[in-house]
């Protein structure tokens, strides 16, 4: 498999969670990957822990949202850049990046004065090659297409 060459942001989709289109940051800073959660509910399912969860996949849209829910991996303390912990719950789904789709443990966390709405982090980074000054590396969603919302 050849590596894959991207750049410090890229266009994701998550078909697991029905999110057609999510702007992320690639960073290489962070260990593990962060999806923006708007609110965040855990909940039994016949003895699963399930957590519920909000999200605004697009920056400046509160008016698009989608509603999801899936059995939690973890639940475990995260530092973020400035030294502050929380804890977080943890997710396991599939990205996909162009034609390369990989599972990626992600936590999710309020966003929402962040620029991206999901960070990858260097755990899902197997295979890629990032190019710091480069953006858009893997092609731009046709924006002006009506994303599908589940609610």
């Amino acid at each position: 498999m050849s590596k894959l060459h991207v750049g410090w942001r890229e266009w994701f989709s998550i078909p697991e969670l029905s999110i057609d289109r999510i702007k992320a940051k690639i960073d290489t800073g962070a260990r593990t990957s962060a999806l923006h959660a708007f609110f965040v509910e855990p909940f039994d399912e016949a003895g699963q822990q399930m957590v519920r969860f909000g999200i605004h996949p697009l920056q400046r849209r509160d008016d698009i949202e989608i509603i999801c829910q899936c059995p939690v991996k973890d639940y475990r303390a995260v530092w973020d850049s400035g030294g502050h912990q929380e804890m977080r719950y943890v997710i396991e789904t599939q990205i996909r990046l162009g034609e390369r789709i990989w599972p990626v443990e992600m936590t999710l966390t309020n966003r929402d004065n962040m620029k991206f709405r999901m960070l990858l982090g260097r755990t899902a980074m197997y295979g890629m090659t990032v190019f710091p000054d480069k953006s858009y590396l893997c092609g731009r969603p046709d924006l002006k297409s009506e994303m599908k919302v589940r609610r």
